[in-house]
């Protein structure tokens, strides 16, 4: 059973930006994950969901309902985590939870309770006084506090600190556990690969990539990284037509990712050349995501997508 539907979405913004036929579908108790660096069209999609924008053209539902025909009664009943957080600032965290909690109409429960004690806040402290960290779990604790079913989660552990995200992580498993369905936008190759079950690369827009966890770790590919002695070396090397997802002259190395093929092709070109060191690394999501960036598609990360993905333990 599809708990979300998103059917030929388009939203064009002009000069390349916004999704272009999307479509995706995430069955009830699994955890969709889009990965894509800023800029590739996450967020355009969540805020649909969201009931925040229309779309120009395609369908998007939850449930079976129309995100914007019915935006007030999903927003009731989703849990939504927006990468970009707003509170009214001069309110205390107490008095803003108490808030929310009329609101939602929910009264205290062990779950709201739970949820405290996983992301423990200063409730006397004015939002305007917390730090992006504090916020950030304010806005965990905010999106999850009635227990919702499905959960809408962009950018979920921007901001927190590397102990807090592998309680957000476990936290995600537990739900998933309890039979939680969950979209989750985000740009951390860890993140994604630790929690989703399916996973959709985004790139200009448009989806790249939808594969399963299983398919990632069933993939027949290798990692190389290799050195070389000289620099006639390393550049009669990357003369050669292989996938390389880093280039480092300076060190005379390079990082490359090969099939049984590519594998048959390097070995010749690699004994005509004096190499230094060769070494095999463990294939990963990260190493699939740059197959739909790489160089030879004359496709690239931008340096600051780099930067924003190296931060989190994104590109190398």
């Amino acid at each position: 059973m599809n708990v979300i539907d998103i059917r030929n979405l388009t939203k064009d913004y002009g000069k390349g930006r916004g999704v272009f036929d999307i479509s995706l579908h995430v069955e009830k108790g699994l955890c969709y994950g889009f990965l894509g660096p800023n800029g590739a069209g996450k967020t355009t999609a969540i805020r649909h969901l969201m009931g925040f924008l229309k779309p120009q053209k395609g369908e998007v539902e939850i449930w079976g309902m129309n995100c914007r025909k019915y935006g007030a009664q999903l927003k009731e009943m989703v849990g939504y985590l927006p990468g970009e957080m707003a509170f009214p600032e001069m309110m205390t965290c107490r008095r803003f939870l108490n808030y929310m909690k009329k609101l939602r109409k929910i009264e205290i429960t062990d779950y709201f309770s739970r949820l405290l004690t996983l992301f423990p806040l200063d409730t006397g402290m004015r939002i305007h006084d917390m730090s992006l960290g504090e916020k950030r779990k304010l806005a965990v604790v905010t999106a999850f506090m009635h227990d919702p079913d499905v959960l809408i989660l962009d950018e979920p552990t921007s901001g927190l600190d590397p102990v807090m995200q592998e309680v957000f992580i476990d936290f995600i498993r537990s739900e998933k556990k309890r039979g939680k369905t969950i979209l989750l936008s985000s740009h951390i190759f860890h993140e994604v690969d630790a929690v989703c079950d399916r996973i959709a690369i985004l790139k200009d827009g448009r989806i790249a990539a939808d594969f399963s966890a299983a398919e990632l770790k069933a993939q027949k590919q290798w990692i190389y990284k290799v050195s070389f002695e000289t620099e006639r070396d390393y550049l009669r090397f990357i003369e050669n037509d292989f996938l390389c997802t880093n280039k480092d002259p300076k060190r005379l190395s390079v990082r490359l990712m090969v099939d049984i093929d590519g594998l048959n092709q390097m070995i010749p070109v690699l004994s005509g050349l004096n190499v230094t060191d060769i070494s095999e690394i463990p294939y990963t999501l990260e190493d699939h995501f740059m197959k739909f960036y790489r160089e030879e598609e004359k496709v690239t990360v931008t340096e600051e997508q780099k930067e924003d993905m190296e931060i989190q333990g994104g590109v190398s």
